[in-house]
């Protein structure tokens, strides 16, 4: 480190000067103004309530914060206008002003409105090479020439810092480049070495903490005059709901890397303990963990953790009631409160206790999973609370199966029974199928999960080869039926008599009957949720269970015959006649919208930016928990779990934006277009060079009088009208890296975290196609650059045009997708594949159709009859029998 004497010091300024010299206290950095860090904040500033909002700011400078941290990140903001206007607020209001401001944004122009109007000396936060060196010298030669001092975040083109190694890497290149490409002063660089939690249970992350320090040391030793900062509160993360060990961990963590040169940091006041003041007891578990100093350091602080939780003691007296019951009842609880922290001492006192090993599961476990059982069937306890049971369960088996292997006895009980889970070749969804598996789980059914995109001889081949009692079958998209239909086919072919249990989203009681139980002798039962499904498979496995096969068996075959006797009865149009009544617009006085933009172009997006566009309401029914968000959270039944289980969506979500752990990569096109052929569209270039033609099918069922027959393509200007239409397609993501985070979880027998990884990183999909079609409407198209709507509105879908997607009611052909593909260059632009049966892969990706003409609508397709199934297939250049396997469900007989 230099010596003081030759040391230049940092010097900020709001109406008074802060000068920071190697004497210097810790400085903190208020972060209550800040709208992804306070909801009030938040609420505040959307509402317009400046004046409320500079109470807060008040609050932290009255609090201690020497800096206080200023951020406009939020999607229904404008930042620019907010940033600008809070900022000049509080140049009127001296108590406020007299201390330093940071300007906190991931976007450069929310930055540089806040430089043009801050007064004094600010801090920018921040900037990083993420972007490339032209991008970062670019950032840094502004933020000079505004007079101000940078957080410079550690991370690369590559990505954030998470090692030593990698923290020095990053800094020196970054402060080369600063101090010797751009003249920066020196004493104004503050790196963000990126405080990561500790105590996650992961082994990589034991040492996070202290290459924290090792890094603050070494850049302050290394970097003449730089500065170290960073947010405290990441360092507990894992605690997040116990309040006492949070404030010991950050208080433990600052003393450390205080004495190791961390010059400043976001800390809330109010979440830090007196180092001095900590107890003994409770400061040994924290550093040991902090400072890595055993190998046992996590799980004794989970375990020390438990009594000190919350109001220290009437936590202690809670734990010891709980605590001194039976060995039954502490298992029991810990099941049914999803708690553990003691399992594994509990379930050990039980094996002492046992004859068998075996026994432990078979009496003890089993007996507290019953207890969750009638509560989950009697909607006493809920999906998300059960899913938690399961991962207390799988650490209690998972302790005892080396004292089983050891043990093993010929006759030894195996549980209910074993059940074979899998989605079906070219299906990668499997959110579903986990929570099913998991609930089986509970019930003592032993599962072989063969994962997704299986193929009918690697099911056939492990139901043999494991002697399995029932098969599950799972699928979302449309061709999984006829790969349902196909394996039931191959079961019957060898003579195997394994019941089948259908399940997922495009399943249904209707097709069960009709297309895959006449395929098989053995009984074959559509599940239409996991509740069901171990009723289901205990009626399927018990002594009575040739006479619930026969009553199946029974059901089926009547709903089919009343189903198919429904279905020709019914009356339909030949193709010719339903295009004779297809809808008539009026195209002459119509003038379609020039859109801004033609052609394709690629987006990313910050997932922070996507947040208010998430419609959380299918993120319950993931859950099964039933009712539209946010009125579910205060539902007389559900109001509780759901509450809960969004907390807990809210913690991941925290997780996923502070690490983006997940990115939102993007492409969308609009192009000239016209109706050619009645039922199909060309898309050109603005040469008129033709591009590709989608194809549409149309309504057949008779309508009432006046009623028209409608295809997608009655919504796009016919090409002898003489005018030149638009449409448009995309496809989005947000799923590359959810397979190998939940994988993580899974590894660690959390299937709770898994299965909310992918629930969340599906609703992130789903926003972010929400929120291109914003932008589409607004501004790459502009047809309605004057729209705005509440993202209520937006959800119930007000707004004109529709983006119809294939696979869904209005185009149920999932063969339309290659062309999207083939149009956009989907898989070389942002890497999305699909699989043989059209599924989209990363599962957490969503594709379709811009339509822009003001009456285009949604609507269903329905039932087709064979002639308009000949037509397209030659229309696609494709056999009939190919037509027919695509069009299956929606063929009328």
């Amino acid at each position: 480190m230099a010596h003081a004497e030759t040391r230049k010091n940092l010097v900020l300024s709001g109406l008074e000067p802060l000068i920071i010299t190697p004497n210097s206290v810790f400085v903190n950095i208020g972060e209550r103004t800040n709208v992804t860090g306070s909801r009030k904040f938040l609420r505040l500033i959307k509402e317009e309530k400046y004046e409320e909002a500079l109470s807060i700011a008040k609050e932290q400078v009255e609090g201690g914060a020497q800096i206080i941290d200023i951020n406009m990140d939020e999607g229904m903001l404008d930042g620019e206008y907010a940033m600008t206007k809070f900022l000049n607020l509080i140049a009127a209001e001296p108590d406020i002003s007299r201390v330093p401001i940071m300007i906190d944004s991931s976007k450069w122009d929310i930055i540089e409105a806040g430089l043009k109007v801050v007064q004094g000396k600010s801090v920018v936060n921040s900037i990083s090479l993420k972007e490339g060196e032209e991008q970062f010298i670019h950032h840094a030669k502004l933020i000079k020439r505004y007079g101000a001092a940078a957080i410079i975040m550690a991370f690369d083109e590559v990505g954030q810092a998470d090692n030593y190694e990698r923290r020095v890497e990053i800094c020196q290149r970054s402060y080369d480049i600063l101090v010797n490409k751009v003249g920066f002063p020196p004493q104004d660089i503050i790196f963000d070495l990126n405080i990561f939690p500790v105590a996650t249970g992961m082994e990589e992350h034991r040492l996070n903490a202290l290459d924290f320090f090792r890094g603050t040391k070494w850049v302050r030793e290394n970097l003449p005059h730089a500065h170290i900062s960073g947010g405290v509160s990441n360092v507990s993360f894992s605690f997040r709901g116990n309040d006492t060990v949070r404030e010991a961990m950050h208080s433990v963590f600052l003393y450390h890397a205080i004495q190791n040169g961390m010059t400043m940091g976001i800390v809330n006041p109010e979440m830090l303990s007196i180092y001095d003041e900590i107890p003994k007891d409770l400061l040994e578990h924290v550093e040991d963990v902090i400072l890595n100093r055993r190998d046992d350091a996590t799980e004794r602080l989970l375990d020390f953790a438990e009594n000190v939780k919350g109001d220290v003691k009437s936590n202690e007296k809670a734990v010891q009631e709980w605590r001194s019951g039976t060995v039954q009842e502490r298992i029991t609880h810990s099941l049914v409160k999803g708690v553990d922290a003691f399992i594994e001492i509990d379930v050990e006192e039980a094996r002492l206790e046992a004859t068998k090993p075996i026994e432990v599961i078979e009496i003890n476990l089993m007996t507290g999973m019953n207890v969750v059982g009638d509560l989950f069937g009697s909607g006493k306890m809920f999906l998300p609370q059960v899913v938690k049971s399961a991962r207390v369960m799988k650490k209690a088996v998972a302790y005892l199966l080396p004292y089983i292997e050891a043990s093993k006895q010929a006759g030894d009980k195996q549980g209910n029974g074993k059940i074979l889970m899998a989605t079906v070749k070219g299906d990668v969804h499997d959110i579903g199928k986990n929570i099913v598996s998991v609930v089986l789980a509970c019930n003592n059914y032993e599962i072989v999960d063969l994962g997704v995109m299986v193929p009918p001889e690697k099911i056939i081949a492990a139901a043999i080869e494991h002697n399995v009692d029932i098969i599950g079958l799972s699928g979302l998209i449309t061709p999984s039926l006829d790969e349902m239909v196909y394996l039931a086919k191959e079961l019957d072919k060898r003579g195997l008599k394994i019941p089948i249990m259908i399940g997922g989203a495009t399943t249904s009681r209707a097709h069960t009957a009709v297309k895959i139980a006449p395929q098989y002798r053995e009984t074959v039962i559509h599940v239409n949720d996991a509740s069901r499904a171990v009723t289901v498979a205990g009626s399927l496995l018990n002594k009575d269970k040739k006479l619930y096969a026969s009553d199946i068996r029974a059901e089926y075959d009547a709903f089919r015959e009343t189903f198919l006797n429904r279905s020709r009865d019914k009356n339909f149009l030949t193709i010719e006649q339903a295009r004779k009544n297809k809808l008539q617009l009026d195209w002459e006085n119509f003038t379609p919208v020039k859109p801004n933009i033609i052609g394709e172009q690629t987006i990313e997006v910050d997932l922070d930016v996507l947040v208010p566009y998430i419609d959380w309401t299918p993120f319950f029914r993931t859950w099964e928990l039933f009712g539209k968000y946010p009125a579910i959270l205060t539902d007389e039944v559900v109001g509780e779990q759901a509450t809960s289980v969004f907390a807990d969506a809210q913690e991941m979500l925290e997780v996923i934006l502070r690490e983006k752990k997940l990115t939102a990569k993007g492409i969308y096109g609009i192009f000239p277009a016209n109706q050619v052929n009645d039922d199909d569209i060309e898309l050109s270039d603005e040469n008129g060079k033709v591009l590709e033609k989608f194809l549409t099918l149309r309504q057949q069922s008779q309508k009432t009088k006046g009623a028209p027959n409608i295809a997608l393509s009655d919504f796009i200007a016919p090409k002898d009208s003489g005018k030149t239409d638009y449409m448009g397609a995309f496809c989005v993501t947000t799923g590359f890296g959810v397979d190998e985070w939940a994988a993580e979880f899974e590894r660690d027998l959390d299937d709770y975290n898994s299965i909310m990884v992918k629930a969340l990183a599906d609703r992130f999909a789903e926003a972010f196609a929400e929120y291109l079609h914003e932008k589409v409407r607004k501004e790459i198209w502009g047809y309605a650059a004057d729209e705005a709507l509440t993202t209520e509105a937006m959800i119930d879908e007000v707004y004109k045009g529709i983006r119809p997607a294939p696979g869904y009611p209005a185009c149920p052909d999932h063969l339309e997708k290659p062309t999207i593909w083939k149009l956009l260059n989907v898989e070389k632009e942002i890497g999305v594949t699909l699989t043989e049966s059209m599924a989209m892969w990363p599962a957490s990706s969503v594709s379709g159709y811009y339509f822009g003409n003001p009456e285009s609508k949604y609507f269903g397709l329905g039932k087709i009859k064979e002639d308009q199934v000949i037509d397209y297939a030659k229309r696609r250049s494709i056999s009939t029998d190919k037509a027919m396997k695509w069009l299956n469900p929606n063929i009328a007989d």
